[in-house]
């Protein structure tokens, strides 16, 4: 696996946690970030390659940093 692929699937990865952890849906964290529910889907999924822009979205939508969806 390229080293790509593998920082989009450890995001993905933390992302699905620490949204299970608040226990909130997809849904819910889309409406939080202000962006659409696919969107998260395909993010948790590995899917998309996230802006800065929505990282920090998520990440606050999350009550979190960038860098703890990183770790």
């Amino acid at each position: 696996m390229k080293y790509k692929d593998l920082i989009l699937v450890k995001f993905a990865d933390n992302i699905r946690h620490k949204r299970n952890e608040l226990g909130i849906s997809q849904e819910e964290l889309a409406f939080r970030a202000g962006v659409h529910r696919t969107y998260i889907g395909m993010v948790e999924r590995a899917e998309r390659n996230v802006s800065l822009v929505y990282a920090e979205k998520i990440a606050i939508a999350l009550n979190t940093t960038i860098s703890e969806l990183l770790k």
